[in-house]
């Protein structure tokens, strides 16, 4: 057996060579609590370990001989060039991890050149997340109260997002039983964990002290007066969510909003082509971060077959499990226009707020640039299914 990696053990994260470092930098700053949020998935975390898995034994094929010394990361996506094939995933919660983690998020994805995605259940009001200057995408989950979600996609427009993503595959809630092991009753820590907060004062003092428990933003009127902390919604937020959502839902979406429209959570080809049939502009192949469906297959497993479903023409992002930059590699090779992650960026914003976020997507930048070289191809856009084969 190899010897076991040392990872950077300070607090710097421009020492951090890996999303992984970063990783092991954001679990000393966070509480438990805050860490599990981040880190788990559904069930016995199979799906979780998939992700990885079939990531980690897809192999890149390289040519040689081949002019390198000028690569070029950029893409095409919805008509406009992003600088690398990458879009920060929507995550809620994220003002837990440091204060205003959305703008901050928002903030290294614009320096960044790539998009933004926005969770509906973020702590930062949509119409700050816009004024940054990102490409500005708004995630919205089928709440049952049709009525204020589109109150929240007519925001979305009068803000100039220029995409709705709606997310399919958690109108029932998957079983995340090491979130529920954390609270002694909803929301209400368990003393052991409430007793570990007190050991991690940087983010006592960066989370609630002086701002205090983070609020959902974009989520007032769905929510009953005063409950809007991130400490009481949840529970109400789950019950919000409708279980009757259909394909006729999409079709109304579509009527009612005019830009660019995503699916999120789409693993089969048959529904990518259901989506792209209801007028999507694009699909997310996506298991949720392995945070439903337990026995779902991994995003990039069925990448290949949904890009042959749907045709060249309409846009397909992948996510789940995307931590170094020779993923994103793989996924452009199997089909993708670009491909999205959540942990990724997480775990520089936990390790160091701001300066965390910018690193991780240098990190993820480098080891793109770096892999494009080692295939001996110059030009992210040319890369396809030759650079790939199975382990």
């Amino acid at each position: 057996m190899p010897p076991r990696r040392q990872h950077y053990r300070g607090r710097n994260p421009a020492r951090a060579h890996s999303i992984a470092e970063l990783r092991a930098m954001a679990a000393r700053r966070l509480p438990d609590f805050c860490l599990e949020y981040l880190d788990g998935g559904a069930d016995d975390e199979l799906a979780l370990a998939r992700n990885r898995r079939v990531l980690d034994e897809i192999l890149l094929l390289p040519r040689t001989l081949v002019d390198v010394s000028q690569r070029e990361l950029a893409v095409p996506l919805f008509g406009t060039e992003i600088a690398l094939p990458a879009v920060i995933a929507p995550t809620g919660f994220n003002g837990l991890l440091t204060h205003a983690g959305d703008r901050v998020l928002a903030e290294a994805a614009h320096a960044a050149g790539i998009p933004f995605c926005q969770s509906m259940v973020s702590t930062v009001a949509l119409e700050d997340i816009a004024a940054t200057g990102v490409r500005h995408w708004m995630q919205i989950y089928p709440f049952k109260d049709r009525d204020n979600l589109a109150a929240v996609v007519k925001r979305a427009e009068h803000a100039g997002c220029e995409a709705i993503v709606l997310t399919t595959d958690a109108s029932v809630f998957g079983n995340r039983e090491w979130d529920r092991r954390n609270y002694r009753a909803p929301m209400k820590l368990a003393w052991r964990k409430l007793l570990d907060v007190g050991l991690h004062p940087r983010w006592v003092l960066d989370v609630l002290v002086p701002h205090g428990m983070p609020r959902f933003r974009n989520l007032g009127d769905f929510l009953p007066p005063g409950m809007d902390s991130a400490k009481n919604a949840a529970a109400f937020l789950a019950a919000q969510m409708d279980t009757s959502l259909t394909w006729e839902d999409l079709r109304r979406l579509r009527d009612l909003w005019p830009r660019r429209l995503l699916v999120k959570g789409v693993l089969l080809p048959e529904d990518a082509l259901r989506a792209q049939e209801a007028g999507a502009d694009g699909v997310v192949v996506s298991n949720h971060g392995g945070r439903q469906l337990d026995c779902a297959p991994a995003p990039i497993e069925t990448l290949a077959a949904v890009r042959q479903a749907v045709g060249a023409e309409m846009t397909v992002i992948v996510d789940s499990g995307f931590r170094r930059g020779s993923d994103f590699v793989k996924a452009r090779a199997l089909g993708a226009d670009a491909a999205m992650s959540g942990r990724a960026t997480l775990y520089g914003l936990a390790a160091a707020g701001a300066a965390g976020a910018a690193r991780a997507l240098e990190i993820l930048r480098g080891e793109m640039e770096r892999t494009l070289g080692l295939i001996g191809c110059a030009r992210m856009d040319e890369v396809d299914a030759r650079y790939v084969g199975r382990g």
